[in-house]
């Protein structure tokens, strides 16, 4: 049985070529196929067509043959798949997930507003899709905080303790594992704690700090060790930090491969996908390519 492809979504636009420069490498790690899919806004009326390389085209497309040329003899065989679509790019990028194992675009693409860090395409595509998905910054953002000590490749994953997510977890040593990079493990905890006193106000609770750091590391050693046995190879380098996730993974970003982040689970009382605040936050401000990884699906 083949391998899933990696599918890069192009549109012509720089944004979109750097992330196909980062699915190309991407496939080469995998040793999986590369498909390059541009999806064509037109009418919604008109049919959707699927035109495939080595097909005849008879009406071309301008941007695939674009990418053909930036592409050549730098495949490999059996080379990419073009693929082109015509239909809504927020609707059609998301249904691309379910015949691939990572699904990569910039992060924003022809027709964005200016103003925009992260393009609506984008954000439905990590918010929909059912592989993994990388979105790839524009170059040059910039990020506070300390830079991470070390040198040599890094991956970078949050790691919530109160409600781990295995799935995250997983993608983030496999792909440490496949870059030969060591694994940052960012577990941040909320402090100062507050409870409710009088109505309306909010009083400090009696805890001690260095109580709460010590059991968020001892949770986090604990929902590493399994990951750690299947991947010995992996240096990890759990982090932990007082404040908010967001801003910890944002300042880790800054000199990293990737950061990979958890796409927000469903619940009862939100039944609908959605992306949670930290993820939000980390792909609107990350320094580097973000892969956001659906939950794994129950029973697994």
């Amino acid at each position: 049985m083949s391998a899933l492809p990696v599918v890069a979504a192009v549109d012509g636009s720089d944004d979109s070529l750097r992330a196909l420069d980062w699915a190309l490498d991407a496939a080469r790690r995998r040793e999986a196929p590369l498909r390059v899919v541009h999806v064509r806004q037109y009418a919604a009326w008109r049919q959707s067509e699927v035109v495939v390389a080595g097909l005849a085209d008879p009406d071309g497309d301008p941007v695939l043959d674009q990418v053909r040329g930036r592409l050549e003899g730098r495949t490999g065989p059996p080379g990419a798949e073009y693929v082109a679509l015509e239909g809504a790019p927020g609707a059609l990028l998301p249904e691309l997930g379910a015949t691939a194992q990572l699904l990569v675009l910039g992060s924003r693409g022809r027709g964005g507003f200016a103003s925009l860090l992260l393009g609506s395409n984008g954000m439905a595509a990590a918010r929909d899709a059912e592989c993994p998905v990388v979105v790839v910054p524009r170059p040059g953002r910039e990020v506070y905080g300390e830079a991470s000590a070390g040198s040599g490749p890094r991956v970078v994953v949050g790691l919530q303790v109160d409600s781990p997510d295995e799935a995250t977890l997983a993608f983030a040593f496999a792909e440490a594992a496949l870059r030969g990079a060591r694994l940052q493990v960012v577990a941040a905890y909320l402090w100062p704690i507050h409870d409710w006193a009088l109505p309306g106000e909010l009083a400090p609770l009696m805890i001690d700090q260095d109580v709460v750091e010590h059991e968020t590391r001892a949770l986090a050693e604990g929902f590493l060790a399994p990951h750690r046995a299947r991947h010995p190879d992996v240096r990890t380098d759990p982090s932990v930090a007082p404040g908010a996730a967001a801003g910890h993974l944002v300042a880790a970003s800054k000199g990293a491969d990737l950061v990979v982040v958890g796409r927000h689970r469903r619940r009862l009382s939100a039944p609908a996908r959605m992306i949670g605040s930290v993820t939000q936050a980390v792909l609107l401000h990350a320094a580097s390519p973000v892969a956001v990884v659906p939950p794994a699906p129950p029973g697994d």
